[in-house]
């Protein structure tokens, strides 16, 4: 079970050990499914482009599609 998890986790997060700095910009595909993931980049001055859809709030993204 530990082995399931941890390949899940190296699957999903394993590209962030080799980050050296934040991102310039995120691209954010459901902004409903990753609202607190929106919040944290809001948090750190990430900018975001983001694709979204007629029941979701465009004044939180800095690019909306």
């Amino acid at each position: 079970m530990l082995k399931r998890q941890l390949s899940n986790l190296q699957t999903y997060l394993g590209g962030i050990k080799y980050m050296t700095r934040l991102p310039n910009i995120v691209i954010i595909v459901d902004q409903q499914e990753e609202y607190t993931t929106l919040r944290q980049f809001i948090t750190l001055g990430i900018s975001t482009i983001c694709l979204i859809d007629t029941n979701s709030d465009p004044n939180l993204v800095d690019i909306s599609i």
